[in-house]
C-alpha cells in the first residue's frame, strides 16, 4: 500500500511536469497562431499591393477585369461596387454587413497599406480591408481565416491529448520516484523503530549505495556504534562497581559478628551495610534489565492478571495495617510475553513505594484492564504525589523527594528506576498521567500475539 506522503510527492511531481509542459505548449500555440495570422496578413498585403499597382496604372476598368478573373479562387472574398452600391465584380453579390468601407487616409492612389479588419460573414471568419477608391468605388479584399482556425483547432486537440499523456507520464514517473525515495526512508524508519524498542545492535542490511542516503546510513550506523559502545561501557562500569563493592561489604558484615561488647553499634553497622548491599543489588538488576532491553530472549507467556493478583495479595495487608483503603480491579486471563519474576519485582516496587509515602486515610487502587491494542495497568494513590520539579526525573536513578516530611522515609531512589528498566525490557510504555491529587503510574503492555 502506497503511503500518503508517497502519493502527495507523486502528485506534486506530476503537477509540476504538467504545468511546465502546458506553459511550453501555450507559448508554442501563441507562436503558431501569430505566425499563421502574419502569413494571412502577408497574403492579403500582397493582394492589396497588386491591386494598388493595377489601379494606379489603369484605373477602375483594369481593376474590375482583374477582380473578375480572380473570382474563382477559393478562400478569397472580393467585391467592387460602383458609386450607387451596384456590384461591378467580385465573389459576393452584396456588401457584408459586418465590415464597413473606410475612406483612405493616405493618398487616393495607394491603398496597399490599409489596416486589416477581422469580421464574420456566413459563419466564417475573414481578414479583410474595405476601402472607398477615388471616385467613390467601394472595394473589399478579404481572405478566409478558416484554414488558420482549423490548424489552430487541430493544434489544440493535439496539445490536449499530449497534456493528458504528460499528466499520466508525470504521475507514473512521480510515483516511481516517490516510491524509490520512500523505500530508502522506510529503511531508516525501520532501523529507528528497532533502536527505539531497545535494540541498539540493529543495523541496516545489505550494501550502502554511493549517494546521500548511503552517506546518511553510514552516519547513522557510526552514531549507533558509538552509542552502543558507551552504553556497554556504562553497564560494565555499574556491574563492576556493584560486584567489587558488594563482596568486601559482605566480608565486613561477617567480621562484625566477632565484635564483642558493643552489640548496638554492630547492629547499626550491619543494617547500614545491608542497605548498601541492597543498593548494589538494585543497580545490578537495573543494569541487567537495561542490557536485555529490546531482545526477546528469556521472555515467556505470562498471565499478567495472576501475577498482579499475587503481588497485590502480598502487600494488601501491609497497606491496610497502615490505614489505607485498597481496591483491586483486574480483568482475568490477560497474557503478555515477559519474565514473571521481573514483573513481580516491578509491581512490588510500585506498590511498596505507594504504601511508603501514603498516610492513613489515603486510597490505593490497582487497575488492570484490556484494550484493543494493549493491556493497561494503573496504580493510583491519593498520597502526597511528586513535587513538580521531580516529575521529569522520577524514573532516574537515586532520585528522591526533597520535602521535609519525606526525609525520614527510608529508600535509595532506585525503585522507580528499576520499574522503568523492567517496563522497557518488556516493551511496556510507562507514563505519569496528570492527576489532581496523589500519584498515578500507568503502563501499557503489548498484548501476547495469538
Amino acid at each position: 500500500m502506497i503511503a500518503r506522503s508517497t502519493l502527495k510527492l507523486a502528485a506534486i511531481m506530476a503537477l509540476a511536469i504538467s504545468l511546465l509542459s502546458l506553459a511550453a505548449m501555450g507559448l508554442q500555440y501563441r507562436l503558431v497562431k501569430s505566425r499563421l495570422t502574419e502569413a494571412a496578413t502577408a497574403a492579403l498585403s500582397a493582394d492589396l499591393a497588386g491591386y494598388s499597382a493595377l489601379y494606379q496604372q489603369r484605373r477602375i476598368i483594369a481593376l474590375r477585369q482583374a477582380i473578375t478573373d480572380r473570382t474563382s479562387t477559393g478562400g478569397e472574398m472580393l467585391l467592387l461596387q460602383d458609386r450607387n452600391g451596384k456590384r461591378l465584380a467580385g465573389t459576393e453579390t452584396t456588401w457584408p454587413a459586418s465590415i464597413q468601407a473606410r475612406d483612405p487616409t493616405a493618398s487616393y492612389d495607394d491603398f496597399s497599406g490599409a489596416e486589416a479588419q477581422r469580421f464574420t460573414h456566413n459563419g466564417t471568419e475573414w481578414l479583410g480591408v474595405a476601402r472607398i477608391l477615388p471616385g467613390g468605388f467601394p472595394l473589399l479584399v478579404a481572405r478566409s481565416l478558416e484554414p488558420v482556425d482549423a490548424t489552430l483547432a487541430s493544434l489544440r486537440k493535439g496539445m490536449a491529448a499530449l497534456g493528458i499523456v504528460l499528466l499520466a507520464a508525470g504521475a507514473l514517473i512521480g510515483t516511481l520516484a516517490a516510491k524509490s525515495v520512500m523505500t530508502r526512508i522506510s529503511r531508516l524508519n525501520s532501523l529507528a523503530d528497532q533502536v527505539a524498542s531497545g535494540d541498539l545492535a540493529a543495523r541496516l542490511p545489505g550494501p550502502r549505495s554511493p549517494d546521500e542516503f548511503g552517506l546518511l546510513e553510514t552516519h547513522v550506523h557510526a552514531m549507533l556504534d558509538r552509542i552502543e559502545n558507551l552504553n556497554r561501557a556504562t553497564h560494565r562500569l555499574s556491574d563492576t562497581i556493584a560486584h567489587e563493592l558488594r563482596t568486601p561489604l559482605n566480608r565486613m558484615m561477617q567480621k562484625l559478628a566477632q565484635i564483642e561488647g558493643q552489640p548496638a553499634l554492630a547492629a547499626d553497622l550491619r543494617a547500614e551495610m545491608r542497605r548498601a548491599i541492597r543498593v548494589f543489588d538494585s543497580l545490578l538488576d537495573i543494569s541487567r534489565a537495561e542490557a536485555d532491553q529490546g531482545s526477546g530472549g528469556g521472555l515467556l507467556p505470562v498471565d499478567l492478571s495472576a501475577v498482579t493478583a499475587e503481588v497485590w495479595d502480598l502487600y494488601e495487608p501491609l497497606a491496610e495495617d497502615k490505614g489505607l483503603r485498597c481496591t483491586l480491579h483486574s480483568t482475568p486471563d490477560l497474557h503478555i510475553l515477559g519474565d514473571r519474576n521481573l514483573i513481580a519485582q516491578m509491581l512490588s516496587n510500585l506498590i511498596d513505594n505507594a504504601i511508603k509515602y501514603c498516610t492513613a486515610g489515603d486510597t490505593l487502587t490497582l487497575t488492570l484492564s484490556q484494550h484493543p491494542d494493549h493491556h493497561r495497568l494503573t496504580l493510583a494513590d491519593t498520597g502526597p504525589g511528586l513535587p513538580p520539579d521531580l516529575r521529569d526525573d522520577a524514573f532516574e536513578r537515586f532520585t528522591r523527594a526533597t520535602r521535609d516530611k519525606d526525609r525520614g522515609i527510608q529508600g535509595h531512589g532506585l525503585g522507580l528506576a528499576l520499574v522503568r528498566a523492567i517496563a522497557a525490557r518488556h516493551g511496556a510504555k510507562l507514563t505519569l498521567p496528570e492527576v489532581q491529587k496523589g500519584l498515578t503510574v500507568e503502563m501499557l503492555w503489548p498484548k501476547l500475539a495469538t
